[in-house]
């Protein structure tokens, strides 16, 4: 996964975009703009946030909540890194209704 980028990763309860940052943190968080549902994974990443393609939400990867003014919450889960190899984890407790 190139840096900056993100990739799909397709499931049946809906698609979580993985993102790799500047600094080779990844993230996985629901690949839908709480707002209106647009593709977070086809987004701008800019250090720990990606700005949806839509209506230029700014999402926060390690939390999955729009940035003020916006409200809404992407939902996100837990990510682990080994030896190149991604591994998700069960959605947060937290984004569990997202």
């Amino acid at each position: 996964m190139p840096r900056q980028g993100a990739r799909i990763l397709k499931n049946d309860t809906g698609d979580i975009a993985l993102f790799r940052t500047v600094n080779d943190e990844v993230f996985a968080v629901r690949d839908a703009c709480p707002h209106s549902g647009g593709p977070l994974s086809q987004g701008i990443v800019h250090g720990r946030r990606v700005t949806c393609p839509l209506h230029n939400w700014v999402i926060d990867l390690a939390s999955g909540e729009a940035q003020a003014p916006d409200e809404g919450c992407a939902g996100t889960y837990p990510v682990r890194v080994e030896a190149g190899r991604v591994f998700l984890g069960k959605k947060t407790a937290r984004s569990a209704g997202a």
